[in-house]
């Protein structure tokens, strides 16, 4: 899982045009760590601050599309919820909804309806 997020870490410095040392060398970081997490033999680091450290290496501007896909993959590869959806109360409690959807397993018309609508009121909310 950690490659989810490793992956798209090296997209976004290549995108950049910077190799691997040389994004290291401009920001302090060291390259061995670096390349490990990139080829997901590190996970992504828990702390928020790292996580923005290196979101603002890689260029990405706070709040964009980039951004948030970026915390959100260090949550997935992490096997977490992203904190911000973990304070929507509402659509925390229906995820076991969620699950069984994606495991295969079928809902009731009523249960489907709620999720759709859960996940609508999310979308709402900036999400």
């Amino acid at each position: 899982m950690e490659s989810l997020f490793g992956e798209y870490f090296k997209t976004l410095r290549e995108r950049r045009g910077l190799s691997l040392r040389s994004f290291c060398l401009a920001n302090g970081f060291d390259p061995g760590n670096i390349s490990r997490l990139e080829r997901g033999l590190f996970p992504p680091p828990e702390s928020v601050d790292k996580l923005r450290e290196y979101a603002k290496a890689l260029g990405l501007e706070s709040g964009s599309t980039e951004w948030i896909e970026f915390f959100d993959r260090a949550a997935a590869s992490r096997g977490q919820i992203p904190r911000d959806l973990q304070q929507e109360q509402n659509l925390v409690r229906h995820l076991p909804l969620l699950f069984r959807t994606l495991r295969g397993q079928k809902l009731s018309a009523e249960s489907l309806d709620k999720v759709v609508e859960v996940v609508r009121e999310a979308n709402s909310h900036g999400r």
